[in-house]
């Protein structure tokens, strides 16, 4: 198996490995690693307001920065991965980290780069959101990350893939939440304790998703919403998911928290922009807490 490149990993900083004890602190720390999205609605940016709009604290580490609205991709700039590295190393040496969620990766050294910085911090939950493509089909990992982004899978508390991103990483067809089923299964077999299988891709109402772990399933299905504002939907999850981790829920509350929240979030997007828009995820928040306290 490949090593990560040496230049990959320097770390400019000269960080300790161990976070500093931290007193006093009252909120969940996550730390986000992906994308910049200049439009707001995914990346970075929907798991910060994401991380925020769930009482957590988010840092983050960015691998690319993208020019991107709600009708596409329009460039991609990769951070060089020395600086990735260096990113990371930063924020937990200082500030910590309750969970960490991967979203974006890019090209194989920023993915290399990403597994190599994390290796130090094996006890913190990893929440890996395999984020392939954007939702109109530009390239967001290279074909060459695929193998470190394996290898990161393979220490993850929980992987969230989507039906076409599972089709990709096993090789199998994922048409119908049978084969949904199989590919999570697979998924497992490499490492990962826990598999978010997503079923939003495949036809059919309800939509389906699967939470899969070495113990058993959980079927989490809902009305498909008719509406085209779904930008960032996976993002969200996946942050809402390590959000719940980093503030000690267990996977599954945390799991079924996220799930119900994004779907909130899709219910309450703002209705920006000409093509796929953003989720409302201040709204989605407060009126899942709503939902809560009437309960």
């Amino acid at each position: 198996m490949k090593s990560p490149p040496s230049d990959a990993v320097a770390d400019p900083l000269h960080r300790s490995a161990v976070p500093l004890p931290l007193r006093g602190r009252s909120q969940a720390r996550v730390l986000a690693i992906g994308g910049s999205d200049s439009g707001g609605g995914a990346g970075i940016q929907a798991d910060i307001k994401t991380i925020a709009a769930l009482g957590g604290y988010a840092a983050s580490a960015i691998t690319a920065v993208t020019v991107q609205d709600t009708l596409g991709v329009h460039a991609i700039h990769a951070v060089p991965a020395n600086l990735i590295s260096a990113q990371i190393r930063a924020v937990l040496a200082d500030i910590g980290a309750d969970a960490i969620k991967t979203g974006m990766l890019g090209e194989a050294d920023a993915a290399w780069a990403v597994v190599e910085a994390l290796a130090a911090y094996p006890d913190i939950p990893v929440v890996v959101d395999p984020v392939l493509a954007a939702s109109t089909g530009a390239e967001l990992t290279s074909a060459g990350a695929h193998e470190p982004l394996l290898r990161l899978m393979a220490r993850a508390t929980l992987v969230t893939p989507n039906a076409p991103e599972a089709a990709t990483l096993t090789g199998r067809r994922v048409t119908t939440t049978d084969e949904l089923r199989a590919a999570g299964e697979a998924l497992l077999a490499t490492g990962a304790r826990a598999v978010l299988m997503k079923g939003g891709h495949i036809a059919g109402d309800p939509v389906v998703d699967l939470l899969i772990t070495f113990t058993g399933e959980t079927v989490l299905e809902g009305p498909r919403l008719a509406t085209r504002q779904l930008h960032g939907t996976g993002c969200t999850l996946a942050s809402a998911c390590a959000t719940g981790l980093a503030q000690g829920l267990g996977l599954e509350a945390a799991v079924a928290r996220a799930w119900a929240y994004t779907g909130e979030a899709i219910r309450r997007a703002p209705g920006l922009g000409r093509g796929r828009g953003p989720l409302g995820h201040t709204a989605g928040a407060a009126a899942q807490s709503r939902s809560a306290k009437e309960r």
